[in-house]
């Protein structure tokens, strides 16, 4: 039975293409460097845009779960939060349930900078991504989708 081209790797043996890290590593460079620019005239951190993003997909999380979920350390993000609430960008409240935990949630201030922030940053990527035909660009960006959504990715 013959063996698709794409998988059989090169005649020697080894595969025909560079392992997924090699290609995704530089890429994610490139795309953090070009934020960094943009971060910088909204007047944020990666990690503040990051908190941002993330408090806006559940409103309410515990700083726990937020720091779990954005992969930073718990310790260090409370600086991050902080400076947003002290921005105004970001509210903390005691859990009713248990005043031990702060719950939190974006302003209409915070809502506002992210859309700002994430719109100029995906107008960049969208020059990018404008170097791929427009089936490969919809499948790229499906690919990645199903990728970063994978369960052992987040864990």
């Amino acid at each position: 039975m013959a063996e698709n081209a794409a998988d059989s790797g090169t005649p020697q043996g080894r595969p025909n293409r560079p392992d997924l890290a090699a290609m995704i590593v530089p890429l994610g460079r490139a795309l953090m460097a070009a934020e960094q620019p943009v971060l910088d005239a909204h007047g944020l951190t990666m990690w503040a845009y990051s908190v941002l993003l993330h408090l806006d997909e559940t409103p309410i999380r515990t700083q726990a779960a937020l720091a779990e979920a954005i992969r930073a350390d718990k310790t260090r993000i409370i600086t991050v939060l902080d400076d947003l609430e002290s921005r105004k960008l970001i509210r903390r409240r005691p859990d009713p349930a248990d005043r031990r935990v702060r719950l939190l949630s974006l302003t209409a201030e915070g809502r506002r900078l992210r859309d700002a922030t994430q719109t100029a940053i995906q107008q960049g990527e969208e020059r990018l991504l404008a170097h791929l035909p427009a089936a490969d660009r919809a499948g790229f960006l499906k690919g990645l989708r199903a990728l970063s959504a994978l369960p052992e990715l987040r864990g």
